[in-house]
């Protein structure tokens, strides 16, 4: 994990929470509920490595690899 990428992210969530929440005070509750659900995905996607986590490509080659005996002749 890049500390710099995390403690970036986690400042600009806490300055948007900051600066967006006196907005958000007037709006109904699952307005409120949404904007922390998408701030707090942003912050965990921000924790994973996603450049190296391997794609839906890969699982599937795991997954079907052991056939390949069976399909090709």
């Amino acid at each position: 994990m890049k500390w710099f990428l995390f403690w970036g992210v986690t400042i600009s969530v806490l300055f948007i929470t900051r600066f967006e929440w006196p907005k958000l005070k007037a709006r109904p509750v699952r307005d409120k509920a949404v904007f922390i659900s998408l701030l707090l995905l942003v912050w965990i996607l921000s924790m994973l490595d996603l450049p190296s986590t391997p794609g839906p490509t890969t699982v599937l080659l795991f997954i079907f690899k052991p056939f390949r005996g069976l399909v090709e002749p």
